[in-house]
């Protein structure tokens, strides 16, 4: 048996090894702080066993995979703990997540944040116990007697809806049994620190009309040190939070009325219409001609670009003039019916179309989260058609401009590649094709990329973007697909120099991704004090009596001029509560205006954090605020 190591060297055993000897013959020291590894693209634990030839990496804490095992694992350690504390829980389910873990059960007990403290008590009081976790396989039948004995249904109702032969496996903490296939790590001593963080409301299998159960959420470090950080880490989180400085600068608002539906508010428009306005340009100078494409469009046309098979539970539906009808989820269909309209040359590709389209999407209650989840949104959407020897060009380009996009506002990104899925259209030389092609891209620039194994779209791989925030969380934000699957069912055509009908490759690419959710991001990575350009209150004039007013909108129609954002702050109020009232709307400059600046012609200039400049010329500071918005800094150029 083999078993290929990622430095391309090869450890071969003669029957099943376990995780940790295979690590353990590449480097005892290596072994002292890997909690795993990646087999085969599976994760297994320390005491799984490998029985076939095998891709492998070990994982430490610091890998996702490190992550996920550890916390799994305490996932049943808090589970086991309250088993201990509370009687008669009924245990659902207690997986790990991106950010932690949880566990949701049915118990009469309310859980309460007292509650949490003594859970978390008892947890390192198992955890310091040092307990192995016992694997343990039985039949279905013994596990469905097992668990029925127990009184514990929701795991009985998990093993019923598995196959006749699927393996069963259960796990062993001390006296507490769980259902679970793994991984853990081997021993609970590595878990040093526990947070409990809240208690929420989940329906069994998220269904509306099934048990509502509680959700306790947590996080574990196998350090103190690292637990600390992320609580720091998450209280910064909490003071960007979207939601909190959309309302207090009154960027948008959610209404019960339309639940997952966001109204814009005038403030948080001037920053949309700004990214857009700007996108536009940048657009118009790469060659994208602009179109808009309807929102509801005939079920026929699902149907045919296959998102009815593929995508209809994410859709919604309507019916006009007693046919079916779709509110368009996403732009491509329509964009593809304007490129059939005429009939175009090879001379003519590429054709790059860009679309701000509104889509709408049914996401379930329970996911909707602020900008950053939401039912409807504008996608910076475009599709170019291109020939199959334009394709690598072309991602280049899109790259290229993915990278201007997010360097203007300071952000780090990574690159991931996401192949076939199972569910995919059309066939697979095509898909091979494309996803080498993206490869090819990727390789020949040198870039950095994952590898996301079956996570491309329907029809075609894609590259995504993921963005790094000031807080250092990442964002999901801007995506390319190469896509031979809908130039196919719609027949799409150009006439190649032959004069014959060829197939035309097409490229989906959006780079913000949803402009609200982007402004989500962006609200948070600045935490809310936008760079010029984009905020909504560039300059405030403050007064310092009603005797100065009529010099506070002299000095305001002379910057508005320049084509700025400018207040003046006329009300009766004392000047520290106005700067105050200023800085609480992130505003980048306060301009306080007295017998001094009315005498001398110069103005006193507070920045917002704080710092004051004074006898600054007035023809200065404009220039100075000229040239900060034109070349979109994201940093206050007056000194």
């Amino acid at each position: 048996m083999k078993i290929n190591l990622p430095d391309g060297s090869i450890k071969e055993y003669e029957k099943k090894v376990k995780v940790e000897n295979v690590i353990s013959d590449i480097s005892e020291s290596l072994l002292r702080v890997c909690l795993g590894a990646v087999v085969n693209g599976k994760i297994l634990g320390l005491n799984d066993e490998i029985e076939e030839d095998s891709d492998f990496k070990a994982v430490k804490f610091d890998d996702p995979e490190g992550k996920q095992i550890f916390w799994h694992t305490t996932s049943h350690l808090m589970a086991c703990a309250i088993s201990e504390l509370f009687s008669d829980v009924k245990f659902a389910i207690g997986p790990s997540t991106e950010t932690g873990f949880y566990y949701d059960m049915d118990t009469e007990h309310r859980f309460v944040p007292e509650d949490l403290e003594k859970i978390e008590k008892r947890m390192l009081e198992i955890a310091k116990k040092g307990y192995e976790l016992e694997k343990i396989e039985i039949s279905r039948e013994e596990a469905i007697k097992y668990f029925k004995e127990k009184n514990q249904n929701y795991k009985v109702e998990i093993i019923e809806d598995l196959p006749e032969d699927e393996k069963i496996s259960l796990y062993k903490l001390g006296d507490f049994v769980d259902l679970c296939k793994g991984p853990h790590l081997k021993n609970t001593k590595d878990i040093k620190a526990v947070k409990l963080l809240s208690i929420a409301g989940a329906y069994w299998r998220g269904d509306s009309d099934k048990q509502m159960l509680q959700r306790i959420y947590g996080i574990s470090f196998p350090k103190k040190k690292l637990l600390d950080e992320e609580l720091e880490r998450r209280a910064d989180a909490e003071k960007r939070d979207h939601r909190k400085i959309g309302k207090e600068m009154g960027l948008f608002e959610f209404h019960e009325e339309g639940p997952g539906f966001p109204f814009f508010k005038p403030n948080g428009m001037i920053i949309k219409n700004s990214l857009e306005y700007w996108w536009r340009d940048v657009l118009n100078h790469n060659g994208y001609g602009e179109i808009e494409t309807p929102i509801i469009l005939n079920d026929k046309l699902w149907h045919r670009s296959g998102h009815w098979d593929h995508y209809k539970e994410n859709m919604y539906f309507t019916e006009i003039d007693n046919e079916g009808y779709a509110v368009k989820p996403m732009n491509c269909p329509g964009s593809v019916l304007t490129y059939s309209d005429e009939q175009h040359s090879y001379r003519d590709l590429p054709i790059r179309m860009a679309e701000f389209g509104k889509v709408h999407r049914h996401e379930l209650s329970g996911a909707l989260h602020g900008l950053f989840r939401v039912r409807t949104f504008t996608q910076d959407d475009a599709h170019v058609y291109c020939l199959p020897s334009q394709i690598e060009e072309e991602v280049v380009k899109i790259i290229d401009l993915a990278d201007y996009l997010y360097s203007t506002f300071g952000f780090k990104y990574t690159l991931e590649l996401s192949t076939r899925p199972d569910d995919f259209m059309g066939d697979i030389e095509s898909w091979n094709y494309a996803e080498e092609s993206l490869k090819k891209v990727l390789d020949t620039k040198k870039l950095d990329y994952k590898i996301n194994e079956g996570d491309g779209a329907f029809y075609g791989p894609k590259i995504d973007f993921h963005i790094q925030d000031a807080a250092k969380r990442t964002w999901q934000c801007g995506t390319i697909q190469l896509d031979f699957q809908l130039p196919e069912n719609f027949d799409l055509t150009y006439i190649d120099e032959n004069g014959e009908k060829k197939r035309p490759v097409m490229i989906h690419r959006a780079l913000f991704g949803s402009l609200e959710r982007f402004i989500g991001i962006l609200t948070e990575h600045f935490a809310g004090h936008f760079p010029l350009w984009l905020n909504p209150q560039q300059v405030v004039i403050i007064p310092v009596s009603d005797k100065y007013l009529d010099f506070a909108n002299e000095l305001k129609e002379k910057i508005e001029k320049n084509n700025f954002r400018v207040k003046v702050d006329s009300k009766n109020e004392k000047v520290g509560y106005k700067i105050r009232e200023a800085q609480l709307m992130k505003t980048n400059y306060m301009l306080v205006v007295g017998e001094n600046e009315k005498e001398s012609g110069k103005l006193s200039v507070r920045k917002r954090n704080g710092e004051e400049i004074k006898n600054v010329d007035l023809d200065d500071f404009i220039s100075t605020l000229k040239e900060e918005k034109d070349t979109k800094s994201i940093e206050s150029m007056l000194n």
